[in-house]
């Protein structure tokens, strides 16, 4: 925090011009640490009030994950009775990975033109 100015010389006396940049430094360090120790508290608040949605944003993500290895499960399954169990897991490979390339295609574009 930035400290009170002391009046020790009235203002009528000149002082040397070293002191008056030794004083000027003094305060400049000082409002660059009360403006640091400004910047890390909204950073720690900030930290703090995302902590909570950060982790259900990650439950959420873990769920979603069964929830495509279940659609997996389900298409392979599907397949099975037409084209057998090996092939049917091949295919069902083939398509989520086509979805899932497509997906980062389509990611690594849209980057491209952020760029």
């Amino acid at each position: 925090m930035l400290k009170p100015v002391d009046h020790a010389e009235p203002p009528d006396e000149e002082r040397p011009v070293g002191d008056l940049v030794h004083q000027l430094v003094e305060e400049g360090k000082a409002y660059a640490r009360a403006e640091i120790g400004l910047a890390k508290a909204i950073a720690a608040a900030k930290g703090k009030a995302l902590a909570l949605p950060a982790a259900l944003f990650g439950a959420a993500l873990i769920v979603a994950l069964a929830a495509i290895a279940a659609l997996a499960v389900g298409v392979v399954l599907a397949l099975a009775k037409f084209l057998g169990p090996l092939l049917a897991g091949i295919a069902g490979f083939v398509i989520f990975a086509a979805i899932a390339g497509g997906l980062a295609w389509y990611g690594a574009e849209r980057v491209k033109r952020a760029l």
